[in-house]
């Protein structure tokens, strides 16, 4: 299949809830922004393999016109570093978040946008998504799982060779690193263009319940260690009944709480995943993650303030076998029953397999919550040990 490039020049199980501990947990902050709490409409249980109709497979929640999800979704690579990055715009808006390891201590986002689309114009200036950057190798194998197209702005020769129906969006102001930005109707109107070759979406497979299952462990928070200077904190909030996103702008300084540039709204998603694969190192910026024709790998989901240790898979089945065409990753038990989801948003953490996961304090010490066990505490903590140190 040859690369589609478009050269832009834009500057978005049925079960009571069981009652948890309330852990108290104080993040150290400048700033605060206050919650706000946008209405949804809750369809109730619904897949893994049928959805009512207008209800996103990727969220499990109505949207406004169900024709939206005829069309293949968008994959973004949205930049995290550097923190002049921050706040990016349009990530609340995203059914799904995708956070990688890119090297030298950083991490990426791509985000898919499919659905609900954030709202063309702001303030009457067209409104757009970013910053962009470069495409990374593992952006292939989540295109094809989605079935969509992605966005970034460039990508090294060596990663281009091997990345498939894409858009390049160029930064025009060499000034700033952060200036690549698409429009969204631009992203719109480049998926209403690929939906007579793309076909429907074939997006089901996750199964969503408002109602925790039974057997959670309290989870009030959530470290990822990817590197000293890039921290990642979930903090569950009782009044957005979701994780909230807090994250260090480098080493002693304080957390900042996620918001969009769009609405500057509070970035909070329903379900926070973390899914250990294989990250295959080429060089220090320059690997691959496997998430092609797994049976069962596991991982660890986040929801209503509890922890479920779980597994992901992205085994073909019968759909696979008489369409040709690929499912999403998928979330189950160990029998391989579905795992219910909360209806919402969903950001995806990708460490590495066999990176170690255990309580420990609700602490800012780096090398507290990296070596401290404390079973109990509801603060989990998820320490990533780079591909370069496995083996060695």
């Amino acid at each position: 299949m040859s690369p589609v490039v478009t050269v832009t020049q834009t500057p978005r199980p049925t079960q009571e809830p069981t009652t948890t501990p309330t852990v108290t947990l104080t993040p150290t902050s400048t700033t605060q922004p206050s919650p706000t709490v946008s209405p949804t409409v809750t369809i109730g249980s619904s897949g893994p393999n049928q959805y009512p109709t207008g209800v996103n497979p990727l969220t499990g929640l109505a949207v406004s016109d169900p024709q939206s999800l005829d069309l293949p979704p968008a994959l973004v690579s949205i930049s995290n570093s550097p923190i002049t990055a921050r706040p990016q715009a349009g990530l609340s808006f995203s059914p799904l978040v995708f956070e990688i390891y890119i090297g030298e201590g950083a991490t990426r986002f791509l985000a898919l946008f499919y659905g609900d689309y954030p709202p063309s114009s702001i303030e009457g200036e067209p409104a757009a998504v970013g910053p962009l950057r470069s495409g990374r190798l593992p952006y292939e194998s989540l295109r094809r799982l989605y079935g969509g197209f992605l966005v970034f702005a460039s990508a090294a020769e060596r990663v281009l060779d091997k990345l498939n129906d894409y858009i390049i969006v160029y930064n025009q102001d060499l000034s700033d690193v952060n200036g690549a930005r698409i429009a969204v109707d631009e992203l719109l109107q480049n998926a209403q263009q690929r939906q007579p070759t793309k076909g429907w979406p074939m997006l089901q497979g996750n199964r969503f319940d408002p109602l925790p299952p039974p057997g959670g462990k309290p989870a009030q928070g959530l470290w990822v260690g990817y590197h000293r200077v890039d921290q990642v904190f979930w903090r569950y909030s009782e009044q957005l009944k979701a994780y909230a996103r807090w994250q260090d702008d480098g080493e002693d300084t304080s957390l900042r709480q996620f918001t969009d540039w769009l609405n500057n709204d509070n970035l909070s998603f329903e379900n926070v995943v973390v899914l250990f694969a294989n990250y295959r190192l080429f060089s220090e910026t320059y690997f691959d993650i496997d998430l092609f024709y797994i049976t069962r790998n596991p991982a660890l989901l986040f929801r209503d303030g509890q922890m479920y240790p779980i597994y992901w898979t992205t085994l073909g089945g019968f759909q696979e076998s008489t369409t040709g065409r690929m499912r999403p990753i998928r979330f189950i038990d160990y029998e391989g029953n579905a795992v219910p989801l909360k209806p919402g948003q969903t950001w995806v953490e990708i460490v590495q397999l066999y990176n170690p996961y255990y309580e420990t304090a609700d602490s800012r010490d780096f090398h507290k919550l990296s070596s401290l066990e404390k079973p109990g505490s509801g603060f989990w903590a998820v320490r990533f040990i780079p591909p370069a140190v496995i083996g060695e």
